[in-house]
Order: C-alpha cells, then structure tokens, then sequence
C-alpha cells in the first residue's frame, strides 16, 4: 500500500488492510461493490430480500475481514462467495418453513398462538391415529413398511436384512400402503405408489 495513494487509488486489499486501524475505510470496499452484489442477489431473491442479503453479505465481510488475503487486490469473488452462502442460508430456511406448511396447513410466519395450538393438537390427533394404524399391521408389514420409510433402507437391503425374498417386500409393503390408505385416507391422499 503507499503511503500517499487515495481510497480511489487504492486496491480493495489495500482498503481491507487498513481498515484494520481505520474501520470506516471498509466503506469504500461497499461503495465499490454494493450495487454489483445487490444486483447478483436481485436477480435470485428479488429486491426486497436482496436488500437484506447485500446488508449481510458486507456485515459478514467487515466481520471476517481479518482473514481476507489482502494480497488479494479484488474483493469481488470473496464478496460473492459470501452472498452465495448466506442465499443458501436463505433457502435452506425457506425449504423447511415450506415442508411445515406442507405438513401443517398452517403457515407458522403468519399464524397467530391459537393457530399454532390448533396445528398441534391436529398434528397430535394425526399421530394417534397414524400409531393406530400401524399397530394394526402385522409385525411382517410393519417391519417393512419401517425399515423403507424410516431406516431408508432399498427394497434389496430390506430382503437382506429381514431374510426374505425382494417379492415378498414388495408384496408386504403394497399391503402395508393399502391398509394405511384405507385406515387414514386423510393422510393418504395424494401419496403415490413405487
């Protein structure tokens, strides 16, 4: 870095760097690649969250810029990385607010206490009579039915496991569904058959 260069002069390294004693320096970094970032993110988001993502992004930048290689001279694909990451934040957060809808009805960022109460003890009813149905299977379906849906085993490694051939997992887990179908045909509906 000179000693006599301007901000403008100088490399967004040579910025990171001094603000390390002058922090308010970090602020050229953002004036030269705010828009370039909020654009990127505009265009995955929308404006609206871009703007709270570009926030982040250089939030999360001033905060680390102890570990940026200031030999480095342009900030710009660190800076994309970062918004990269705190967008796939952002997305991982938003899958998951969408499967509890899904599973809910019930849109949790909007519903009051009363709703979130309502959505338990429907959930809850939903549970019981799930375990009931269940419980109705024989212990071969049961197995099954268990170690597909829950261990996630595949139907070769259900026949391993269990010491029966591939057909009769097939066979036993057609039932199961069938019987489920028919006990809870609330919860059934729309599930598709392998």
């Amino acid at each position: 870095m000179r000693p006599t260069a301007t901000r403008a002069e100088l490399t967004d390294g040579d910025l990171i760097q001094l603000s390390a004693r002058q922090p308010e320096a970090f602020g050229s970094v953002f004036d030269r690649h705010a828009t370039t970032i909020h654009r990127y993110l505009s265009r995955r988001v929308g404006t609206t969250l871009a703007d709270d993502l570009t926030a982040e992004t250089f939030l999360t930048a001033f905060r680390s810029r102890a570990a940026y290689d200031t030999g480095r001279p342009d900030a710009l694909p660190w800076l994309y990385g970062i918004a990269a990451n705190l967008l796939r934040g952002h997305q991982r957060a938003e899958s998951r607010q969408y499967h509890a809808l899904a599973r809910t009805g019930i849109d949790l960022a909007l519903a009051g206490h009363d709703d979130r109460v309502s959505a338990r003890v429907d959930a809850s009813e939903q549970v019981r009579a799930l375990a009931g149905a269940l419980a109705r299977l024989n212990s071969g379906q049961r197995d099954v039915l268990t170690l597909i849906s829950q261990a996630q085993l595949s139907y070769p490694e259900v026949a391993e496991a269990l010491g029966i051939p591939i057909g009769t997992v097939r066979s036993r887990l057609h039932s199961a569904r069938e019987r489920l179908r028919h006990a809870l045909p609330d919860l059934t509906n729309g599930s598709d058959d392998e």
